[in-house]
């Protein structure tokens, strides 16, 4: 546990506690359960650290670990991969748009996926209140909120990851109920949650997924102009 600590504090010059764009790897590099948590650091000549990789088992993937993969030097970016991964294991890969070609030198992603982040505007957010949406309680006990007609759950907001800085929201919604608002209702639900609860509301959704992108913004997010690639990949041998 010390060695975690001793890394994560050489990690924190390569980060930005209060940027969107690096909340995730904050969240993964500082945050997340030390006993499920494996952080790589680089270190230049100078002995400074220039890149780390943490590789994270999570609940929501329980067989496919998350990596969480920052710096801006793409043969560094090579390095710690093939140092963190194992050949022939499948990984769900978070990184920066400027290292895709290096990633692909040690990992096969299928799929690849452009990501936008969004952030909420307090400014914007409906004030509207849905009767039909209903709290619970989600993975690890984070919130979530719900609409269920027939004992189906046509729309569904919740948590993915908290920090001492952001919350990150999902929204999932079937398209008759997201014609109805449904979807709206159960994200504004939940971002007001993450607000009480004294953090800063992101999300982040697929730059191909016109649906929930609007979803989003008519729920009062902006997009904060950063990207991520992300994606299921599998270490090559």
């Amino acid at each position: 546990m010390a060695e975690l600590d001793k890394r994560r504090l050489k990690i924190r010059p390569l980060i930005s506690l209060s940027s969107p764009a690096d909340a995730v790897y904050a969240y993964y590099g500082f945050y997340h359960d030390p006993e499920r948590t494996e952080l790589y650091v680089h270190e230049g000549t100078a002995g400074r650290a220039d890149g780390f990789v943490a590789v994270c088992q999570t609940a929501q993937r329980l067989f496919q670990p998350t990596v969480a993969l920052r710096t801006p030097d793409p043969d560094v970016a090579e390095e710690l991969l093939r140092r963190a991964l194992k050949p022939g294991r499948p990984y769900y890969l978070v990184t920066t748009l400027h290292l895709q070609e290096a990633v692909a030198t040690v990992v096969e992603m299928p799929e690849v996926q452009i990501n936008r982040i969004y952030e909420a505007d307090l400014s914007r957010l409906s004030q509207e209140v849905n009767v039909l949406v209903v709290p619970g309680e989600g993975v690890e006990g984070r919130p979530r909120f719900l609409v269920r007609s027939e004992d189906e759950t046509v729309a569904e907001a919740g948590v993915s990851w908290l920090s001492p800085h952001f919350g990150s929201v999902y929204v999932q919604v079937t398209p008759a109920a997201r014609e109805r608002g449904l979807g709206r209702a159960v994200a504004v639900a939940c971002t007001r949650w993450v607000i009480r609860s004294g953090r800063h509301p992101l999300s982040v959704v697929d730059a191909q997924d016109e649906a929930r992108t609007y979803l989003l913004e008519t729920s009062g997010y902006v997009d904060t102009g950063a990207r991520e690639l992300a994606g299921e990949v599998t270490c090559r041998g």
